[in-house]
């Protein structure tokens, strides 16, 4: 069932690049390392992957290279949202045809004003109707000018058959959109600041952008709270939170990136004009990660 690939820990997958070019292979050494750890998968060209600085040749080759490397047990999200309909079912059987196991849609933001609750509806539904994979809603309104996925969507869009969840990122929404958490539609969180909050209330996994650092980690706190060891997962929650204010929360993608280099993985430079972290910020944030247990 599409609902049971939703119910775990995701990393929404940072684009290492270098020299300001996507490092392919940079992507295969992630994956495969992560391939060891507890995940239940990948989320491609998302906000993390900074997915709309790259082209369209860019992100599918990107996307290929998740899918090749993914183990068997992992799921492969693809990001497929676009400003119109047309280009983002388009899009949406594009990945499918490339092997991604579900898609999920960031609202068009461009017009913000003119994307309303009837104008969500009717985008969602039809990409819905014509995806051959699973759809995921994607709800950030801070990257997508304030466009807000909202429980009036929801009330509509979650009894479509082929809308099978939201990665929520707002953490002013989440409390209110997990209402229609059901059998067959799930609710994540989107950031490791809430995610064991939502998954007290019937939330049923994350994708969190410290999971591209601590993969294990972030797939041990799931793994304890439904195991029921409660303690233990208070206790290790406290810790991943404090360390995703102190990373993401602080610094960004270029401070997740950062710290993925300091663990091992391939991360870089966030892709220009963004800059990467001054020398000031690299020395603050390692100090932090060194004192925190997690960095070896």
């Amino acid at each position: 069932m599409a609902n049971n690939m939703l119910c775990g820990v995701f990393a929404p997958m940072c684009t290492p690049f270098k020299n300001d070019e996507v490092d392919y292979a940079g992507m295969e050494n992630n994956v495969e390392l992560m391939n060891m750890s507890g995940l239940k998968g990948y989320f491609v060209l998302g906000t993390n992957g900074e997915y709309k600085t790259m082209s369209e040749e860019e992100k599918f080759k990107l996307l290929g290279v998740a899918i090749k490397k993914a183990s068997k047990d992992k799921v492969v999200m693809a990001g497929t949202g676009a400003e119109s309909t047309i280009e983002t079912i388009r899009l949406t059987k594009k990945a499918a045809d490339l092997g991604a196991s579900m898609v999920s849609l960031l609202m068009p933001s461009f017009f913000a004003k003119r994307i309303t609750v009837p104008v969500m509806i009717n985008h969602i539904i039809d990409i819905a109707d014509a995806s051959p994979v699973p759809v995921v809603l994607y709800n950030n309104p801070s990257v997508a000018a304030g466009v807000t996925i909202s429980p009036l969507v929801l009330r509509e869009v979650s009894q479509h058959n082929n809308v099978v969840g939201i990665k929520d990122s707002s953490k002013e929404t989440w409390q209110e959109n997990i209402a229609y958490k059901s059998e067959k539609f799930s609710v994540m969180a989107g950031s490791a600041g809430y995610f064991l909050d939502l998954l007290e209330k019937g939330g049923t996994g994350g994708v969190l952008s410290l999971a591209n650092v601590f993969p294990e980690e972030c797939a041990k706190l799931y793994q304890l709270y439904i195991s029921g060891e409660t303690e233990k997962a208070k206790e290790l929650n406290i810790k991943l939170v404090d360390l995703n204010k102190k990373v993401s929360g602080t610094f960004g993608v270029p401070g997740v990136k950062y710290v993925m280099d300091l663990a091992g993985f391939t991360g870089g430079l966030p892709r220009k004009p963004i800059f990467g972290l001054t020398k000031e910020e690299k020395e603050k944030l390692e100090a932090d990660l060194r004192e925190s247990g997690f960095l070896k």
